[in-house]
């Protein structure tokens, strides 16, 4: 007689993702999933999966933890999510080394020097989108929430700017969830062709950004690495697999997540002018507005994988074996009905805005500081300068992107300024 029944299998396209997860909630605290050919545990429950991010029975490293390793290269889409070799994958000894590394360049000094140079990228961004004609409709996403994270991020890294472009095509696909094998695999092996040149670039003509403090690090600690799969295992410094994977670890979590979160941000408050009524009426601030967004539409839906270094007992009798995998759900875990009060509510006045956007114990994501300080640079900026701004639905797609990870719209078409108040204000204008 079979444990558990059945697993469900998660739609690749997440064309339904709120009934999914109201479904994944209904199973229970913990339920057998299929997410694209790989069987895994989805936790939904917020307190159980509190437990389980926090526990050393829990890993992120498939090398050591996962049976289905060796297969999952060959014939799993999101075989990068588990195979780099970097603080995101690793466990024990090793991730206190590698996060110890990443940690200063997101230290509460260098996120505070850093404003100044998100407002100003703010400001271009919002300067280019004052050219789009009275009454006409821009992409938001496309145009404002995408390439602030991107440029940002890549300014940190030493990316230059018309590389960071080309980088944020190749980390759309490392999202995606509708691609074969072989196109991920095809994907990834470009993505690691352009770090790989990176590096080279940043040996060649080193500079005061993270990637070149990084590569600064690079061969003391080359016998480590979380192949050498003990405990502490290495040197202080980075093997040249982890370089790379650390560099494409911080493109990836800067990018896209920051990007969704200022979409769904922008597309709530246009769409209820009640939440915006809040802000700029004084009930509510900007940090409101971000982490509201973050709890009700978070920008990682499901988190692969995680894996049971022991078996794991589950409150209602079951058991996660050991070697099986475990999704973290966040987005169905943070509308859990048992942690808020009318959870599909979004509300900026909501008191309690608790969440599990960033993760939560050791692997809890290093970039918070800086995605919250860019979402209420953004927001802010972004409303200030387009007061009377509106969704105009009917002129984009602003279906969810068709991934099971990334959380965010297809194009976020929005009217900036309708065109009588333009003309108005230009007529109003008299030569001093």
């Amino acid at each position: 007689m079979p444990q558990h029944p059945a697993p469900f299998v998660l739609d690749p396209a997440a064309r339904d993702a709120d009934a999914e997860h109201e479904l994944l909630r209904a199973r229970g605290p913990a339920t057998r999933i299929d997410i694209l050919g790989v069987e895994a545990w989805s936790v939904s429950d917020p307190a159980l999966l509190k437990e389980l991010l926090t526990s050393p029975d829990v890993s992120k490293d498939a090398r050591r933890h996962w049976p289905g390793f060796e297969e999952a290269l060959q014939t799993w889409p999101l075989a990068l999510w588990v195979a780099a070799t970097n603080m995101f994958t690793a466990y024990g000894g090793d991730h206190r080394r590698l996060r110890r590394i990443v940690a200063p360049a997101f230290s509460a000094r260098r996120i505070a020097a850093l404003k100044p140079a998100v407002d100003g990228v703010v400001e271009d961004l919002l300067d280019a989108l004052e050219a789009t004609p009275p009454g006409e409709v821009a992409d938001v996403r496309e145009l404002f929430a995408y390439p602030l994270p991107i440029t940002v991020i890549g300014r940190l890294l030493g990316v230059p700017d018309d590389r960071a472009k080309e980088f944020r095509v190749l980390v759309n696909d490392v999202f995606a969830t509708t691609l074969s094998p072989e196109e991920a695999a095809a994907n990834t092996a470009q993505l690691y062709g352009m770090l790989d040149a990176l590096i080279a670039a940043k040996r060649a003509a080193p500079g005061e950004d993270m990637a070149s403090v990084l590569i600064a690090l690079g061969g003391e600690g080359a016998d480590g690495g979380q192949g050498g799969g003990g405990e502490g295992a290495g040197g202080a410094g980075l093997t040249e697999e982890e370089l790379r994977d650390t560099l494409l670890l911080m493109i990836n979590a800067g990018y896209e997540t920051t990007g969704n979160l200022l979409d769904q941000a922008i597309t709530a408050l246009l769409s209820d002018p009640v939440q915006l009524a809040h802000i700029r009426e004084g009930r509510a601030s900007w940090l409101d507005v971000v982490e509201e967004t973050l709890r009700h539409s978070p920008p990682v839906k499901h988190l692969p994988l995680r894996f049971a270094v022991t078996d794991i007992p589950l409150p209602d009798g079951r058991t996660i074996a050991e070697g099986e995998a475990i999704l973290a759900s966040y987005a169905a875990a943070n509308r859990h009905p048992g942690w808020h009060e009318d959870p599909h509510a979004f509300d900026v006045t909501r008191i309690t805005k608790e969440h599990l956007a960033f993760g939560h114990g050791i692997h809890f994501c290093l970039g918070a500081a800086l995605a919250r300080m860019e979402g209420e640079a953004a927001l802010s900026a972004f409303f200030a300068r387009f007061p009377d701004a509106e969704l105009a639905p009917e002129e984009g797609d602003m279906g969810l992107v068709p991934s099971l990870i990334s959380n965010g719209h297809r194009s976020l078409p929005v009217r900036l300024r309708p065109r009588e108040d333009r003309s108005r204000a230009a007529g109003s204008t008299t030569p001093g």
